[in-house]
């Protein structure tokens, strides 16, 4: 590392006694080195009181090897070098006084904090709001090559050994060089790449993480990333929104009721359409199969071509409204929203029932609390179209009944993934 312009070699001299820092200027905290290393050098005596003062403060980190000397140094410790041994001490630069906003996880009159880029400010967040001696935080190094640290938190006298030790396992099995965010590692936890479901939930917010070591799960933080891991997950977790914990029980259930009525919408509404239209228009009452069919009018497609059309763009308007920059992009998708389904429809593309159906599909999706559980029902919507499509009613009834098969074989490190989450303390669930 010596050719890096940003690693300084810091050499301190008092009467014939010398020793040398080297250190990794952009990621230390200057006045931690100064006053914890550099002032004492010159505040005692002798060299010998100093390096007991080192080993003191130090005792784990004493006689490196050369690979943890250049790991540690790039991780932001201070290599302190004497005549005859070595000793790191950390000094990584933390930023505790940065806290974030929740913003991905809004809730109505919940805690507003959410977590950082950095794992002490983050730890530091969940020892505050967890205060017991039975928290438990275990350190690891993920990516060959990154060697970015991992936490996993949980409560030693509720979390279950079994999960805990497939996690471990899973995590050090892990042999990626290059870990960026805590989505990759999610996808490097699964046993089955190829999963459609989510098996842990991702989370930005504090709350749910204590919540959920109360629970007796595991949580994993990876430095560099606001989000976090919280395992194992079942389906039900994912359709919980921290707002049914401060609501009353009856609100609280009106609202998850809702959640569960806008997946089917979203996930069956685009499928029946066209299963009713295409094979039992008998189905419908008369005056609305009347209706349907003179808003078709003019179509010169049948039902699923206009459905995956329309289908289609409005994926388009999500990725754009992702994609594009925040002071444009909702003006930008409302107006193309608008001009596209206006355009549509006088140009007999499609009927106006579809424009309908289309935007109760897409407030639907946006129910879910969770984005990644969002994302698994945006994909499935289109299986079950083409069930509907070669084989109607019928059809969506079998890939439904494929799709229960389907979720009750997954397993969340073991867990049941269609378990029912009960309420309350972990030893007192059966």
């Amino acid at each position: 590392m010596s050719s890096n312009k940003d690693v300084v070699k810091q050499e301190l001299k008092l009467h014939d006694d010398n020793v040398t820092l080297s250190y990794v200027k952009e990621i230390v905290d200057p006045q931690l080195v100064q006053t914890m290393i550099v002032k004492p050098f010159f505040e005692l005596k002798d060299v010998n009181d100093y390096y007991n003062y080192i080993e003191s403060i130090m005792g784990n980190k004493i006689n490196p090897t050369e690979d943890e000397i250049i790991n540690g140094t790039a991780k932001g410790d201070v290599s302190v070098e004497f005549k005859k041994s070595t000793i790191l001490v950390p000094a990584k630069k933390t930023r505790t006084d940065v806290i974030n906003e929740a913003t991905v996880e809004s809730t109505i009159q919940g805690p507003r904090l959410a977590f950082s880029e950095d794992i002490v400010a983050n730890l530091n967040l969940v020892r505050s709001r967890y205060q017991n001696p039975n928290l438990t935080t275990e350190m690891h190094n993920i990516g060959t090559k990154s060697k970015m640290e991992c936490a996993l938190v949980y409560d030693e006298t509720i979390v279950n050994k079994a999960v805990l030790e497939l996690v471990t396992k899973r995590l050090k099995s892990i042999q990626e060089p290059i870990m960026e965010s805590t989505e990759k590692l999610q996808n490097m936890l699964n046993e089955h790449k190829l999963k459609l479901f989510p098996i842990s939930v991702i989370t930005e917010r504090p709350d749910r993480v204590v919540y959920n070591i109360g629970q007796g799960k595991i949580i994993i933080f990876l430095d560099g990333t606001p989000f976090t891991l919280i395992a194992p997950a079942v389906f039900w977790d994912f359709m919980t929104s921290m707002d049914d914990i401060y609501q009353p029980f009856w609100i609280s259930q009106f609202i998850r009721g809702l959640r569960y009525t806008g997946l089917l919408i979203g996930l069956l509404l685009p499928a029946l359409y066209v299963g009713i239209v295409s094979y039992n228009p008998e189905l419908l009452r008369t005056q609305l199969a009347i209706s349907i069919t003179a808003s078709r009018q003019g179509v010169p497609y049948p039902s699923y071509v206009e459905v995956l059309f329309m289908l289609f763009m409005m994926e388009l308007l999500i990725e754009a409204s992702i994609r594009l920059p925040k002071s444009i992009s909702a003006t930008a998708t409302t107006v193309g929203g608008l001009i596209l389904g206006q355009a549509a429809t006088e140009a007999s593309l499609v009927s106006t029932i579809m424009i309908i159906i289309v935007s109760a599909v897409a407030i639907s999706n946006f129910a879910i609390p969770l984005n990644h559980m969002s994302f698994a029902m945006r994909v499935l919507k289109y299986v079950l179209l083409l069930f509907g499509v070669f084989y109607g009613l019928i059809g969506i009834a079998i890939g439904l009944m494929f799709l229960l098969l389907y979720m009750a074989n997954l397993s969340s490190f073991g867990e049941p993934y269609l378990k029912v989450h009960l309420q309350g303390k972990p030893n007192e669930m059966k």
